[in-house]
């Protein structure tokens, strides 16, 4: 984990590129002026440098970011690979939000509960290679032993198993149920629960992220994040923005009435016997425009 003051310049860096990418500056350009603005006494100014020069010859930053893995997470690699991979729809702009949103939680001492969350529903909504995405997630050092093991393990029974059912599985709501059960018949009546606690004990969640699994089971994960994030507080993923149709300038509109008008025309010509091709005819117009 890197301290507080990196988290924030990292938001910041992965915020105004992607403003100033939509100015049209040149990403080699705006990294070269944001090594300059970034607080020196972090080491981002020194990582910039670094993918500006190794940008020069491969024209991306991931790699850059990739041979930097003691600085920018395995996860954050991952997110700059899939915006550049030319196959993909991946939004780059959208890739720095998504960071930039990241780097930002971190540096609001966010917990390792929230961080899954994020990512897993950024992996979601983008439709990025799940596998891939949780492995890079389980590298981050924020997680410890128990909750890589866990991610893994996700990541193979995600698709068979409800998302919400692995969270309140390992969550404080389980335990306080079978207590609760416990105290009012004396022993546990739910053999599911039971089998559940003896084969997963190590608890990684509480009693709100718990709670909130159990309402949502059996839902799309989406309201599960939606939920977590009203509830809780933790970070809101960029959705993906939706093809809005462009705006045509009047310029091409009048050029479209003129081909509609031409083509009325020519239909009312063929109607009355045929249509005069002599009016198409290069030689004619040019004689036409010919001084007497």
């Amino acid at each position: 984990m890197l301290a507080r003051e990196e988290y924030i310049e990292q938001s910041y860096l992965f915020r105004t590129l992607g403003e100033r990418m939509l100015d049209g500056v040149a990403t080699q350009d705006a990294l070269k002026s944001l090594g300059h603005e970034i607080l020196a006494t972090t080491k981002l100014p020194l990582a910039i440098d670094y993918l500006v020069s190794d940008l020069k010859l491969t024209g991306t930053i991931a790699p850059a970011m990739h041979q930097l893995s003691h600085y920018f997470t395995t996860f954050q690699t991952f997110v700059m690979t899939e915006a550049e991979d030319d196959e993909g729809r991946f939004d780059l702009r959208t890739a720095l939000t998504i960071l930039e949103r990241e780097a930002r939680y971190l540096a609001e001492d966010g917990t390792p509960e929230g961080l899954f969350f994020y990512r897993f529903e950024c992996l979601s909504r983008n439709r990025l290679d799940y596998m891939r995405g949780l492995a890079a997630t389980a590298a981050d050092d924020i997680f410890h032993a128990e909750w890589k093991d866990w991610i893994k393990m996700v990541s193979r029974q995600f698709g068979l198993v409800d998302l919400a059912d692995l969270i309140y599985i390992r969550s404080k709501e389980i335990a306080r149920r079978q207590e609760k059960k416990k105290y009012v018949h004396g022993s546990i009546t739910t053999k599911d629960d039971e089998h559940v606690v003896a084969e997963h004990p190590a608890v990684l969640f509480g009693e709100k992220e718990g709670r909130i699994a159990w309402a949502n089971r059996g839902k799309d994960p989406l309201y599960l994040f939606s939920a977590l994030q009203r509830q809780l507080g933790y970070p809101t993923v960029p959705k993906p923005k939706r093809p809005q149709p462009q705006t045509e300038s009047p310029a091409i509109l009048a050029r479209r009435i003129d081909r509609l008008e031409l083509r009325v025309k020519l239909l009312e010509e063929e109607t009355k016997g045929g249509i005069d091709l002599s009016q198409f005819d290069p030689k004619n117009s040019s004689e036409e425009s010919r001084p007497q």
